[in-house]
């Protein structure tokens, strides 16, 4: 298959294989294939989101060593990064969220927490959080897997969504398997909980059949928005022996991501934000505040992290129009999901 079939059945809508995603992957960066890749996915991306990209804002609550060790993670317990629990107040909460959603760009407020963070406080924090945002924003969860009944719980108590990914990976480099992750997502979308998610965190390491089961898996349960993030090195940590990938790369990625996932699923994101990125079809960035899994600053605004208005901006430099209001990627019906095996 050439890249003018491939392109001829992109425009046609048609859903890729797995070995035609493979190829796509497997171009050279610098090729005029992957140029002309990125260049079809990112017109694919702005007729679906009518050239509006959108900022969507994320605090942690909790900044602490976390006993899962992820080895791309810096809270993870085993790389002593962070060694004592720090935790948000319900105030300093409420602060970096009206924050956030008095920023014009912002489209959503998202809440993240370590898996081991207290349930009880979860709820009881995401209420008031909630009673602070402007009741037609949306609150969404960047939290573990969960049980049915606490699913319906953080619905109860206001939030709208979930981001939840199967990691790259998943059960050998985190200590989660693929079904438990499926499951927890099959049980947000049953409760009514819109899910988002992201092919990551992507290494050198990775061979182009696994990127490309984890681009179709994370297409084949309509989320709101999927995408691709390469890894950030932790320093010490048990992956740093294989670096990074380039910009150049993830954008190649985040491109393929776009062709290759259903139209349903209008957003497309990238992480962190680059105009090389929203150029390849990224229309979704995140602005962070307070603990960062990939910094190794307590507040990563003084370090990795970017604000509402630096994600803006780079949209900007890529001739993209930046959505205010809510999100309309968040704003979609999930069909009912079959039963993983």
């Amino acid at each position: 298959m050439d890249i003018h079939d491939i392109m001829k059945k992109s425009r046609a809508g048609e859903q890729f294989t797995k070995d035609e995603v493979v190829q796509m992957l497997s171009f050279p960066t610098n090729s005029i294939e992957t140029a002309i890749i990125m260049g079809e996915a990112g017109k694919l991306s702005r007729e679906l989101s009518g050239n509006k990209a959108e900022v969507h804002g994320q605090f942690a609550l909790n900044l602490a060593p976390c006993p899962v060790n992820c080895e791309f993670c810096s809270f993870a317990s085993q790389y002593d990064i962070f060694k004592d629990p720090i935790e948000l107040t319900v105030e300093q909460a409420i602060d970096y969220a009206v924050k956030f959603d008095n920023t014009p760009e912002n489209t959503s407020v998202f809440l993240m927490t370590t898996a081991n963070y207290d349930f009880g406080k979860l709820m009881e924090i995401a209420a008031e959080v909630k009673k602070s945002l402007k009741p037609e924003s949306y609150m969404v969860a960047n939290v573990g897997d969960m049980s049915a009944s606490r699913a319906q719980k953080m619905k109860d108590v206001g939030f709208h969504g979930v981001y939840h990914a199967i990691r790259m990976g998943e059960g050998t480099a985190t200590k989660v398997s693929i079904n438990q992750r499926l499951k927890s997502i099959r049980t947000f979308q049953d409760t009514g909980l819109i899910v988002g998610t992201c092919v990551e965190p992507v290494g050198p390491e990775h061979t182009n059949e696994q990127i490309a089961d984890h681009i179709l898996l994370a297409g084949s349960f309509d989320p709101a928005f999927s995408g691709a993030m390469r890894r950030i090195t932790i320093p010490g940590s048990d992956l740093e022996k294989h670096g990074m990938i380039s910009e150049l790369r993830i954008a190649q990625i985040v491109a393929v991501t776009r062709l290759a996932t259903p139209r349903s699923v209008k957003g497309n994101c990238t992480h962190e934000p680059n105009v090389i990125g929203a150029y390849a079809g990224a229309n979704l960035f995140w602005a962070e505040s307070g603990g960062n899994p990939r910094d190794i600053k307590e507040k990563t605004e003084e370090g990795r992290g970017m604000s509402v208005g630096d994600c803006a901006n780079i949209f900007k430099e890529a001739d993209y129009d930046v959505l205010t209001g809510n999100s309309n990627y968040l704003n979609k019906r999930h069909a009912v999901l079959a039963q993983p095996e």
